[in-house]
């Protein structure tokens, strides 16, 4: 015989709990006030945006991951005229470093988005992204500097993946 739960009830007796979630994020007012490395790391991102395939949006996104050894992966979006069917900078980039080289931690990703000019917008990670270079973060067991060029010269970064999804879906979710 199963038996009917009145969770509202639970709720509305239970003492209201606030959560308060905090994020620190580096902003800069241009790449020369980056660390030698990010700088080159963000400039590979702006040459990764000049191999995107994005003949229907226009708007062209390139990522860089740097690795623990210092190697560099590169990666851009790729659209398709099945809408679906495309793929964001970040992942093809993230994608290709867990199949090249899965046991190498990641330890920065840089992230640029542009129209047909050289001006680079603000642009953030989709959600998809977020959770699949959270997956990475995750895997791994520490952080990831996530770099992003924003508005003008502007540049933000942030000390880990996790701070863009400070309510994360992950591993922990479906552990039972």
């Amino acid at each position: 015989m199963s038996q009917k739960v009145n969770k509202t009830s639970d709720l509305n007796n239970s003492p209201k709990k606030n959560l308060k979630i905090t994020i620190s994020i580096e902003v800069y007012n241009n790449a020369s006030e980056l660390s030698a490395p990010d700088q080159q790391l963000l400039q590979e991102a702006k040459e990764a945006t000049h191999s995107a395939y994005a003949p229907y949006s226009q708007f062209f996104v390139g990522s860089a991951i740097l690795l623990e050894d210092e190697t560099v992966v590169r990666g851009n979006n790729q659209e398709n005229a099945a809408y679906p069917s495309g793929i964001c900078a970040e992942r093809t980039a993230i994608y290709y470093t867990g199949a090249q080289y899965p046991n190498t931690a990641i330890k920065a990703i840089a992230v640029v988005a542009r129209r047909d000019t050289s001006e680079y917008l603000p642009a953030a990670p989709c959600g998809a992204c977020r959770q699949a270079m959270l997956e990475y973060e995750e895997k791994q067991a520490t952080p990831i500097k996530l770099i992003l060029q924003g508005e003008g010269e502007k540049v933000y970064v942030l000390n880990s993946v996790s701070d863009l999804l400070p309510l994360k879906f992950g591993k922990d979710n479906l552990e039972q």
